[in-house]
């Protein structure tokens, strides 16, 4: 048996609709796995599960807001009905927002508490909450592999991003945090990781990087500057650590963030 296969595990990814969440789902497919494609873009969801059941996989639409229970517990119900059982969770939804962003004309001390609020209650409860509802599930089948997504800006300080860096830090510890409790109550069978991508292009930051005819922003090239491999990520890059993180090749990894990233959280530009 090929531990890095997927065949025949169901696998939730949350933010299916966007484009990392796309890769998450063409890789997990690769692998064999059978995807229920979580997000809030009903058209989205419902073309990438039309695509993945054209080339001859198994996927499921789940259109749900990972902020609601209610909605995300319908979801599961779904999945059960059809396949019977979950055996992994991609907490891919989150993203920055413009009140959690620090512009550098904007004094420290008048900080938007509120903005702030959001964009950690969409990253951090939007990947608990989540993780509530599908965990369980594995919990009571006595398996699973639930993988989170973290950031540079856990590792390292990025500007104006103060929210983000919030969020994403706070997400490192619950990893950390969930991933021994769920091993002191649950074994070796029930397993958290994350992945830290470095900077991918995404529809959430392209503007910040790059210019309408593609050329790159000042803060763009800072950010190649920084990057030793002095180039983005593609979406597709992601899929090695994800594949194995969910597959049973890394059955003795846990609580372990993993850096997707060009090498830019060991580099010091000197």
């Amino acid at each position: 048996m090929d531990n890095f296969s997927l065949k025949d595990k169901v696998i939730i990814v949350t933010g299916g609709t966007g484009i990392l969440g796309e890769a998450f789902i063409q890789g997990i497919v690769s692998a064999g796995g059978i995807v229920g494609i979580l997000g809030r873009n009903e058209k989205v969801a419902q073309e990438r599960a039309a695509a993945v059941k054209a080339a001859g996989g198994k996927a499921m639409p789940l259109i749900a807001d990972v902020m609601k229970e209610d909605e995300l517990l319908a979801a599961r119900d779904k999945v059960l009905a059809e396949f019977g059982r979950i055996d992994g969770l991609v907490n891919g939804a989150g993203g920055n927002m413009p009140g959690g962003i620090i512009q550098p004309d904007t004094s420290v001390f008048k900080l938007n508490m509120e903005g702030l609020r959001q964009v950690m209650e969409l990253n951090l409860w939007g990947t608990m909450i989540p993780t509530q509802v599908f965990g369980e599930t594995m919990a009571d089948t006595g398996k699973g592999s639930i993988v989170n997504i973290s950031s540079m800006a856990s590792q390292r300080v990025i500007t104006k991003v103060l929210g983000y860096t919030l969020a994403k830090t706070a997400i490192d510890a619950y990893t950390q945090w969930f991933a021994v409790e769920m091993a002191n109550r649950h074994g070796d069978k029930l397993r958290m990781n994350a992945i830290a991508p470095g900077f991918f292009l995404t529809e959430q930051n392209r503007a910040l990087l790059t210019q309408p005819d593609g050329s790159y922003t000042d803060r763009g090239n800072l950010v190649l500057k920084q990057t030793p491999f002095k180039r983005f990520g593609e979406p597709g890059e992601l899929i090695g650590a994800l594949v194995w993180l969910l597959s049973d090749a890394s059955k003795f990894v846990t609580g372990t963030v993993i850096n997707v990233d060009g090498g830019f959280a060991v580099n010091s530009g000197v």
